[in-house]
């Protein structure tokens, strides 16, 4: 079984709903991506990650580079592992409250034009395809694929904290929950 490493970004320079759509990390979160790097190179060998995957966003981007450069891999980008889509129509002001919505019920009950959870099965599928990886991602992402692993449909299975490491397994086909990260004691910024 290969292990998968479900990092959650470091703390941005700016929260949702902020000026900023698209923060890098300020100088806590760098100190995250860091410490995450650290801790993802002291795994033993047969269980470091080999490969490094991001969300497109900045924060998710600047969060990868220390583990990636450390490897001396490319971080690969990959939109499927990015943030919840926005239903079309919701303006950038609007999504803040929509999301804080979606957090209080089920992956088939968020309001919106998509299919949100056949997203976080799709998401799953995509882990499922790698081998040793860390992957670098989001909250609500995070607890799509958690959610959808433990067998739960509330959106909002657990809280990972920022640089949060959540360990995954699988076998190419199927993967399994070994561990989640920390959890956040604040609510999503």
């Amino acid at each position: 079984m290969a292990r998968l490493y479900l990092i959650r970004h470091g703390k941005p320079s700016s929260g949702w709903g902020g000026h900023d759509d698209d923060p890098g990390l300020d100088e806590t979160g760098q100190g995250q991506a860091r410490a995450a790097r650290d801790w993802l190179l002291s795994r033993p060998e047969a269980e470091r990650p080999r490969r490094v995957v991001s969300s497109p966003l900045r924060r998710c981007r600047e969060t990868a580079g220390p583990t990636a450069e450390a490897l001396g891999v490319q971080a690969e980008i990959d939109p499927i592992v990015g943030e919840i889509a926005t239903p079309s129509g919701l303006s950038a002001e609007a999504r803040p409250a929509w999301l804080r919505k979606a957090f209080e019920g089920t992956w088939q009950a968020i309001e919106g034009d998509l299919d949100y959870d056949a997203w976080r099965a799709d998401i799953v599928a995509a882990l499922a395809k790698r081998g040793h990886t860390a992957v670098f991602s989001h909250y609500v992402a995070i607890n799509a694929a958690v959610s959808r692993l433990l067998g739960v449909d509330e959106v909002l299975a657990f809280r990972p904290d920022h640089a949060s490491i959540t360990v995954l397994e699988t076998d190419g086909t199927t993967v399994r929950l070994v561990e989640k990260g920390a959890e956040a004691a604040t609510q999503v910024l």
